[in-house]
């Protein structure tokens, strides 16, 4: 608790809004997008998608898998918990719709599925992108491809799998993603170990969204070590999530934006 009120005081104290920002790309971001306050007919659908989830009365036995596909924690919990406690909050999920909205993403990839709260906001962005999604729990995935399906939400594969595992022999159909939302494990090895696996897959175009990039000491360690990774351009920290951009013709500028 007194980290996150540390870091959030923090990031209070050097964050700007759009006034403050000298970047054409990184204003148009933030006033076109993150403060776009339209009412998307869309959102409707996410309320949907969520309001059947918080209303759910099933139990799953939810499995966390450690480094080799092994299982080091396995419980029992509620839907709704999890999508209450666990999942994209109502404002994060219609800013991820923006996002999408915003960028027209053709190949949108996540890791870390969860009951879908995210995923479902992903794909709604952009209909016509397609969404590959791993989750490393049978059971929440069961559960998220059962809403995707009633929903109507069709663009989206889930791949039930160990993360750095699956990344490591790569089988994913496309590999030129243009948008990438990392919420699957928040530790600074395994975020560090993702953001080099990934890195092959990168264009000048891609955009990278970290979560809970002040979770941790060492997720802010995580955080700096990306930033000043020599093919990263610019980055945005909006508290919760620290966008990522490789544009070339960007200088090199790191931005604390409050949304």
């Amino acid at each position: 608790m007194f980290h996150s009120v540390k870091s959030y005081l923090k990031f209070l104290w050097h964050s700007k809004n759009e006034h403050g920002v000298h970047s054409p790309f990184v204003f148009n971001l933030v006033t076109q997008c993150f403060y776009d306050k339209k009412r998307y007919p869309k959102y409707e659908s996410l309320k949907e998608h969520r309001q059947l989830l918080l209303e759910s009365k099933l139990y799953i036995e939810v499995t966390d898998f450690g480094a080799g596909s092994k299982v080091f924690k396995s419980n029992k919990r509620a839907v709704n918990q999890i999508a209450k406690n666990a999942g994209i909050s109502a404002k994060r999920a219609e800013l991820l719709y923006r996002i999408v909205n915003y960028f027209q993403p053709e190949y949108i990839f996540e890791i870390g599925t969860s009951v879908g709260l995210a995923t479902a906001a992903l794909s709604l962005g952009n209909t016509n992108t397609k969404v590959y999604s791993l989750e490393g729990c049978p059971k929440t995935a069961d559960i998220a491809k059962t809403l995707f399906h009633h929903c109507g939400f069709f663009n989206i594969r889930v791949e039930t799998v160990e993360f750095s595992d699956y990344l490591k022999n790569w089988t994913l159909p496309n590999a030129n993603f243009h948008l990438i939302y990392f919420d699957g494990n928040h530790s600074k090895a395994a975020t560090l170990d993702y953001f080099e696996l990934l890195l092959p897959t990168i264009s000048n175009d891609t955009v990278w969204i970290f979560d809970d990039i002040h979770w941790s000491t060492d997720m802010e360690e995580a955080w700096k070590i990306i930033k000043e990774h020599p093919q990263v351009t610019v980055t945005i920290d909006t508290f919760q999530w620290g966008f990522v951009f490789f544009r070339k013709e960007q200088p090199k500028e790191h931005f604390v934006i409050r949304i």
